[in-house]
């Protein structure tokens, strides 16, 4: 985007979070998700209303590996940007009986990431999938799934989730491809010119502003995908980057909201809105 999009995007973050927080205290660490930890919401066949739910892939991983797990950035992230989500475009995003955005937790070979129609993965760099999981997570993508893969930094992480991959969707059928800022994804909603690189909030306040997490081997941010027969993203990797960590922490520090957020929310808004348009 340019400065002037930017500039109207963030102003616009900046309203909706001063009339919303009062309503969304998780937003801000509330009693009610706000933080990391707490109790799994494991989806359950209730919570698919026809309106958008925000779908989390919980995964076993290896002992060894560059990487967390798959709740890193949970549960914050996942109401967070459905919430800019309802704010920001006139998607119809679910809500429960509480009120609170619904966003469930769903393992690979799970029956409900059917009813998915987006999943989000992070800190694949030590993920490791099982048997029923390759072939029901195979099976989810090509008949009109979208995985996003996102927070993963250089390249031995690179490497294990490229041979997760494998098993999953061969590479000789469908190859990994680096996507241009020309894409239809970069243009969705908001026109988005380039990958930002976000680093966590931690790496950024504690070198000063730095946002490349692994150094030299991490330098340059990516945005990928792994397409299907008919060029439809079914696998969306952004890789020396951290998407989720500017949905999850945009209220922890003044700074890092204004320097990472609204280019966060665009390319994040822009992929929800591929996935539920294609």
């Amino acid at each position: 985007m340019n400065r002037r999009r930017l500039a109207v995007l963030a102003a616009g973050l900046l309203l909706v979070a001063s009339i919303s927080a009062a309503q969304l205290p998780q937003l801000r660490g509330g009693s009610r998700g706000g933080g990391r930890g707490g109790a799994i919401r494991w989806a359950q066949p209730d919570d698919f209303d026809g309106a958008f739910v925000f779908c989390r892939l919980a995964f076993d991983t290896h002992p060894w590996g560059n990487g967390g797990n798959w709740s890193v950035d949970y549960p914050r992230a996942d109401i967070n940007l459905p919430f800019r989500l309802s704010e920001l475009t006139t998607t119809s995003v679910s809500r429960d009986g509480r009120g609170d955005f619904t966003h469930v937790v769903v393992t690979a070979d799970s029956p409900l990431i059917y009813r998915c129609p987006f999943v989000m993965m992070t800190e694949p760099g030590r993920s490791d999938f099982g048997p029923s999981e390759v072939a029901n997570l195979r099976d989810y993508l090509l008949k009109g799934g979208f995985l996003w893969v996102d927070d993963f930094w250089g390249t031995s992480a690179w490497q294990n989730f490229a041979d997760q991959m494998t098993a999953i969707l061969p590479p000789n059928q469908y190859p990994i491809a680096d996507l241009s800022p020309d894409h239809s994804l970069f243009h969705a909603l908001y026109n988005v010119r380039r990958v930002p690189q976000i680093p966590s909030i931690n790496f950024w306040a504690g070198t000063g502003g730095a946002t490349s997490e692994d150094g030299w081997d991490s330098a340059e941010p990516h945005a990928r995908a792994i397409s299907d027969d008919h060029n439809r993203i079914m696998v969306l990797i952004t890789h020396n980057t951290d998407f989720g960590d500017a949905f999850e922490r945009e209220g922890d520090n003044h700074q890092y909201f204004l320097t990472f957020a609204p280019e966060g929310y665009a390319f994040g808004i822009n992929a929800l809105v591929y996935a539920m348009s294609h």
